[in-house]
């Protein structure tokens, strides 16, 4: 089991940026992947990006390719979303959250634990 935090999350306009983190505790962070996913009223939740234990795989749906890296920190036990180039149909809320195995996934099926939400604002 891992709590995660997540923070970052605002108001922008069209074609600002954002970073959010993601703080976990609880079990080893390098050795398990990690994943983003957002949320709009009345949507499905949707896959963001999946970042593997060690930080040197990633996987992006295909609405924020080019636009959105994730990144971590593994001695600071936090993952990052960096968002450029936001649009408004990147409003949601943002989810971090993670797997029992160092596997990635596209799908939120697979995450076992999830943090509280971050909102994210886009104004065009």
């Amino acid at each position: 089991q891992v709590q995660l935090v997540e923070s970052g999350g605002g108001s922008v306009q069209a074609g600002g940026s954002l970073r959010l983190s993601c703080a976990a505790s609880g079990r080893t962070f390098s050795t398990y992947t990690m994943g983003w996913f957002r949320q709009a009223p009345g949507k499905e939740r949707e896959f963001v990006a999946t970042i593997s234990g060690s930080g040197g795989h990633t996987f992006y749906g295909d609405s924020v390719k080019g636009r959105f890296t994730t990144f971590k920190d593994n001695a600071k036990n936090t993952m990052y979303l960096q968002m450029d180039s936001l649009k408004p149909e990147d409003t949601a809320i943002y989810y971090c959250a993670a797997r029992d195995y160092d596997f990635l996934s596209s799908s939120d099926n697979d995450y076992n634990d999830w943090g509280q939400g971050t909102q994210v604002t886009v104004s065009s």
